[in-house]
């Protein structure tokens, strides 16, 4: 199986340009090395294209139905080494084209792959069961690939969580608006109590003030 695309064509057409500098001088030579310099800047980003490559061949194999989790966990001297040499990386898709298409019992297993930098540190190691996936979760935290079942249903508790946020903010406010409408209700009773209050006072005692002077008239009148 032979490894082609983007990322291994770059390479060969780097290591190429630098050999070709030894057969000319001058002026092609000053922009053969100044190419080769550029292309060793990218060397991050010539990973990075093999690296998806490698992501999207994953994707392609077809996964039993039997594996309900799925994790690759690839080394960077493995992605190193696989880039530098298409044998060995034939090697490791074959190995995972076969584990990744192979059944399991019971059903419903979890698969995690360790890809090293040599054929013999790969290796797969696989859990049955609901209540056997605690240790797949925590070693494939970090993994380069990764597929679970559960995802779908963790996106829908992430939303149920932030709805339930949502609606408890929005309690809290109206607590809050509620308790603040309350307030202000006492408070307008309040002040109407008191003005009506001194309103009565203020009547009472303009009554009594006019009582005072229409006794004090009569009696000016029983004594004359």
């Amino acid at each position: 199986m032979a490894i082609g695309g983007i990322g291994q064509n770059y390479y060969q057409n780097n290591v190429e340009a630098k050999r070709n500098t030894k057969n000319v001088s001058g002026t092609e030579k000053f922009a053969l090395e100044k190419t080769g310099s550029t292309q060793e800047l990218s060397e991050a980003e010539e990973m990075e294209l093999f690296k998806k490559e490698f992501y999207a061949e994953l994707e392609r194999i077809p996964k039993n139905r039997t594996i309900t989790n799925l994790a690759v966990n690839i080394s960077e001297e493995a992605f190193k080494n696989m880039k530098d040499d298409p044998e060995y990386r034939a090697k490791i898709m074959s190995a995972l084209q076969r584990d990744l298409t192979s059944s399991f019992a019971p059903l419903k297993a979890s698969l995690l792959i360790t890809v090293g930098a040599t054929e013999k540190d790969y290796r797969g190691d696989s859990w049955s069961g609901p209540n056997n996936d605690s240790e797949f979760f925590a070693r494939s935290q970090d993994s380069f690939y990764k597929k679970t079942s559960g995802q779908k249903d963790r996106n829908k508790e992430l939303l149920e969580e932030y709805l339930e946020k949502r609606a408890q903010v929005k309690r809290q406010q109206q607590e809050l608006l509620d308790e603040k409408i309350v307030k202000a209700e006492q408070e307008r009773s309040r002040l109407a109590k008191a003005w009506a209050g001194e309103r009565q006072m203020a009547a009472s005692n303009a009554y009594d003030a006019n009582v005072m002077t229409e006794t004090a008239a009569g009696g000016d009148t029983l004594l004359g």
